[in-house]
């Protein structure tokens, strides 16, 4: 029997079929899109192994695309058919039932299952990678930090894939709030190896939590040449890039990174890119600049994929396109197909169906209350929500926004007590932050506080002077 790099057996493999699984997993690890062409290789290799067919569902699960996922449950299935689990050793058995689990769409019970694994074999990196990923996808914040902490100690400080651990580690971490140590740790990272842009990725994620845009913007320029381009967060990468300059008040730099970066006629049109879009474009709705063009645009490219029930996540950035290009009745349309789908019996075992019911949908229509400006019914909505909002996924910068159309509903709506509050855990928390004494300024200007305005207002504006970018990329 064949073993692979990090010395686990793996059944009917052969070596030429070790060799494109090793590379498939360190494609996956530093989100390269050949891995899907390592995987072909691996299939074609070794047609019975179960790791290669767990790996090709893993693929299809991961990205959130209903028709990815349709087809690897298509292809799993005629391999599972012939195949007695029984038989198998424990680390692909279990690889066999996560992947089995998450084609079902019971995300949870496929992570649990891939934490299993790696309490036994906590040197598989793809066990490793795919429930860090799973946790992120459900926003299970403590498990995406522990799940690769409880691992580290098994890999020595010279592997090669040392690295892509500490980048999840760094990752988990942030999500928990322990940004310095996450900074370190995702620095740590990229001294191993400057290409490995989930670790980027982390410690971007840490400038954005604590507010520090011009820091976040010069350690993404620094380091440009091994993120920009060529990989599964290439996009998601600009995003962040796009956020600072927004805080920063420079709305043009935000606005060329979303139409080189973010969405344009040559974008692929997947889900996590087009969220990300729609992410951006809310936060200029609620700046009140009018972004038509855009919306429309993005709004088309959401109607075209006509996705199913699968990821409310994606569900709510949909709306927030419809919505942004004023096609409420597509929103409508979306948000009451996924009623429908609620009362399906088959909905009942899938993780997205609580995603959906507790979260998405109230979300939807708060989104749809804000345009239409009914902020009271914002406030009903997502006031019970705003500790909650992790349960269905993302992380902490993402779900910002949803954050900030609370705000933005508090003082629309004249709720001062709900707004004081909400202002005051974010100025504690990010007080570098131009946006949150913005919102103060707002909040003194309806309390008739002018000086307080005033104060708040000039506040902000220095910090935006001081996070001036510097960047001329845009």
């Amino acid at each position: 029997m064949t073993t692979d790099r990090y010395g686990h057996d793996v059944h009917d493999g052969t070596a030429e079929a070790v060799a494109h699984l090793d590379r498939a997993v360190e494609d996956l690890l530093f989100f390269r899109p050949a891995v899907a062409d390592a995987v072909d290789d691996l299939l074609a290799a070794a047609p019975a192994a179960p790791v290669a067919h767990a790996l090709a569902a893993y693929l299809g699960v991961l990205g959130t695309e209903p028709a990815a996922a349709a087809e690897a449950r298509r292809r799993f299935g005629a391999f599972r058919a012939g195949l007695d689990p029984s038989g198998l050793p424990l680390r692909e058995r279990l690889h066999t039932a996560a992947a089995e689990s998450l084609l079902a769409g019971d995300l949870r019970r496929g992570s649990a299952l891939l934490e299993e694994l790696t309490v036994a074999h906590p040197r598989d990196a793809l066990a490793l990678f795919v429930g860090h990923q799973l946790d992120f996808l459900t926003g299970d914040a403590q498990r995406l930090r522990d799940r690769i902490g409880g691992a580290l100690s098994a890999w020595d400080e010279d592997d090669p894939h040392r690295g892509p651990l500490l980048g999840m580690y760094a990752f988990g971490l942030e999500e928990c709030g322990h940004y310095g140590h996450a900074r370190d740790t995702g620095a740590a990272a990229v001294e191993r190896n400057g290409h490995d842009v989930w670790a980027i990725h982390a410690v971007a994620h840490t400038y954005e939590m604590e507010g520090r845009f011009t820091e976040g913007t010069a350690y993404l320029d620094a380091r440009a040449d091994d993120w920009s381009a060529g990989t599964f967060l290439t996009v998601h990468t600009w995003w962040h890039y796009a956020l600072y300059a927004l805080e920063a008040g420079s709305t043009d730099t935000a606005l060329g990174v979303y139409d080189a970066a973010l969405h344009h006629e040559d974008s692929r049109g997947v889900a996590m890119e087009l969220l990300d879009a729609a992410a951006m474009l809310w936060r200029f709705h609620l700046a009140g600049s009018d972004q038509a063009r855009r919306w429309e645009a993005l709004a088309d490219a959401w109607s075209a994929r006509a996705d199913p029930p699968f990821y409310a996540f994606n569900d709510v950035h949909a709306v927030m396109a419809y919505v942004g290009a004023g096609r409420v009745a597509e929103a409508r349309a979306l948000i009451a197909d996924r009623r429908r789908w609620l009362a399906e019996p088959a909905a009942r075992a899938v993780t997205n169906r609580a995603m959906t019911a507790d979260v998405g949908l109230p979300v939807c229509e708060a989104l749809l209350a804000h345009a239409g400006g009914d902020h009271g019914t914002v406030m009903e909505l997502l006031w019970p929500l705003r500790r909650r909002l992790h349960e269905f996924g993302g992380s902490h910068a993402q779900r910002d926004v949803l954050q900030k159309t609370l705000l933005d509903a508090a003082l629309r709506s004249g709720r001062h007590d709900e707004a004081r509050v909400l202002i005051s855990e974010r100025t504690a928390l990010r007080p570098d932050s131009p946006y949150n004494w913005l919102s103060g300024a707002r909040l003194a200007d309806s309390l008739g506080d002018v000086p307080r305005a005033a104060a708040a207002r000039d506040r902000a504006g220095r910090l935006g002077r001081s996070g001036d970018l510097a960047s001329d990329r845009f």
